[in-house]
């Protein structure tokens, strides 16, 4: 976790002069009393993958934790030009201190939603510092804990703490403040952290385990490749209003209005009349068709029947119509409307 490490010796200081108004970053507690730490490393890209264009490169960061990043390495490129320092840098220290602030659970100024705090330096395990802070930061009021995004601990806060955001004051809870103090740090002591033997110092400023070393700088080296920035994190069970313009308007029914009550003094209103359906603008009647007349089939013992059963063997067989009937033949029909002939 970040902070000066409670392994570390007082005394010594760098050999090169420290910039003026900045401390020393000396063998005291490291930045972090080397606490716990996220020890995963970034995933690994294959040789295919680096050539492909289309292959995502880098890492992801948080937006809140991108932006705090960048204006701490453009707030140090002023005041320590010669320290070099890139801000993948600070994005590798808080990948391994606190995974970006838990992916960036912050709020609108920059500050953790639910303060960060490493275990307790009580020496069991861990380094023995007792508090320094009256519990202010921390909440302890009888060992010190490492705070915030980047973990300092109380003391080395009191340090190299300064406020990054413009809000007049220093909190270590938040990403701003966090992010520009550990580059204060990273910087001190003329570091230039493009040469190696400087950036590995720095480095072990925060956490004296060579391990720590390694996970951080392959950190670096990932974010060093490319990033991508994403939105912040929502809180446990909550989630992020959306924008007025972007909710969805229900929209009520509107009331059916009343009728009025009529004049009678009843005072019962009227109903309102059911709008009757629209009526068809042409005809749906079908064409007015003259119908043709049926011929009902003469029966087995009719006169007609008989003579033809009489003079071919056997009645012819007919079709079978609907209800007996059929349809008259031209000859049927002739002979049906030939005393119709005249009427015309």
């Amino acid at each position: 976790m970040a902070a000066l490490t409670a392994s570390q010796a007082p005394g010594t200081t760098s050999a090169r002069a420290a910039a003026p108004a900045e401390p020393a970053a000396g063998r005291g507690p490291s930045v972090s009393g080397d606490t716990p730490y996220r020890t995963e490393l970034p995933p690994l890209r294959t040789a295919r993958e680096r050539k492909a264009k289309t292959s995502p490169a880098g890492g992801t960061l948080p937006a809140s934790m991108f932006a705090a990043y960048r204006r701490a390495e453009t707030r140090l490129a002023h005041s320590a030009p010669g320290c070099r320092l890139r801000w993948q840098l600070l994005a590798a220290i808080g990948q391994v201190e606190s995974g970006q602030a838990g992916g960036g659970r912050v709020d609108a100024e920059g500050t953790t939603l639910t303060p960060i705090r490493g275990p307790r330096l009580d020496g069991v395990g861990f380094a023995l510092i007792r508090d320094s802070d009256g519990g202010a930061y921390d909440g302890d009021t009888v060992y010190d804990r490492a705070v915030g995004p980047m973990q300092f601990i109380p003391s080395t806060w009191a340090v190299w703490g300064v406020d990054g955001n413009g809000d007049g004051r220093a909190d270590p809870h938040n990403v701003f403040d966090a992010a520009l103090a550990a580059g204060r740090y990273l910087c001190a002591g003329g570091r230039d952290l493009s040469v190696p033997g400087d950036l590995d110092a720095a480095i072990l400023g925060y956490n004296h385990s060579r391990a720590y070393l390694r996970t951080v700088r392959a950190w670096f080296a990932y974010f060093l490749e490319g990033h991508r920035v994403v939105p912040d994190a929502v809180a446990a069970g909550g989630a992020r209003p959306e924008p007025e313009a972007d909710r969805p308007v229900r929209r009520e029914p509107s009331p059916t209005p009343s009728a009025r009550p009529a004049g009678d003094g009843s005072g019962t209103p009227s109903p309102s009349p059911t709008p009757s359906e629209p009526r068809p603008t042409h005809s749906t009647r079908p064409p007015n068709r003259r119908r043709l007349p049926w011929y009902r089939s003469p029966t087995p013992n009719s006169p007609r029947r008989r003579g033809h059963a009489a003079q071919h063997g056997s009645a012819p067989r007919q079709r079978e119509e609907p209800h007996g009937r059929r349809p008259l033949h031209n000859r049927d029909y002739r002979a049906v409307m030939s005393p119709l002939a005249g009427r015309t």
